[in-house]
């Protein structure tokens, strides 16, 4: 099985499926395609029909979306353990997951992931009431803090899907309120999230275009 990704200082999506594939132990080939705009809709158009990272490669199957990824791997491999055992529960982890699968798109715009730098940029109204809502989200922990520490008490597709958020928001020294905060941190301080961080620093490709505002 391979799990084609991108430069691993700027591909959040990328970042999603791997991290669940490295943190439940599956097996599998890293092949890291560059992200320069220059050819990349050819270099990446052998693999998926999008010509977008990541995509999944299983024998003759092919994955080209990060959540049918993280969906495929949990049910083919994990027993459906991507997800929380109980229906309510896993319907709401469902819900947070497509809700940043679609939506929050002023902070990805306005503060794209650059784990290498430290930028400054001035937050527009939208971006921060996006910042507000993962907040909320990032302080429900405690709602399954008796199961465990992750948003519904096991590590899974959900902390998956806000894990490259958590990793953005320090390049702009944006401080979430502390129990959101503690939460961030955690994805942070994850053994295979701080793998991500080491290569993504052996990567030197830049991406002009996801070098937001102004170094700090």
């Amino acid at each position: 099985m391979q799990l084609v990704i991108g430069n691993k200082n700027y591909s959040t999506w990328s970042l999603r499926p791997w991290l669940l594939l490295k943190a439940f132990g599956v097996e599998f080939e890293e092949v890291q395609e560059s992200l320069m705009h220059e050819g990349i809709k050819a270099r990446l158009g052998r693999y998926s029909p999008t010509s977008r990272v990541p995509v999944l490669i299983d024998g003759e199957l092919r994955i080209w979306d990060s959540l049918a990824i993280c969906e495929y791997v949990s049910e083919a491999y994990l027993e459906g353990r991507g997800w929380p055992a109980g229906l309510s529960e896993r319907a709401q982890a469902r819900a947070l997951v497509a809700e940043m699968h679609s939506g929050f798109s002023a902070l990805r715009n306005e503060l794209p992931m650059n784990l290498r730098a430290k930028r400054k940029v001035v937050l527009s109204a939208a971006a921060k009431e996006d910042i507000s809502r993962v907040e909320q989200i990032f302080s429900a922990t405690d709602a399954g803090a008796a199961q465990g520490p992750w948003l519904f008490g096991e590590f899974g597709i959900v902390d998956c899907f806000y894990a490259p958020l958590a990793l953005r928001l320090p390049t702009y020294s944006v401080v979430l309120e502390p129990r959101a905060e503690a939460y961030a941190e955690q994805l942070r301080s994850h053994p295979q999230v701080l793998e991500w961080l080491a290569d993504s620093r052996a990567d030197n490709e830049i991406v002009a275009e996801d070098e937001a505002g102004e170094p700090s």
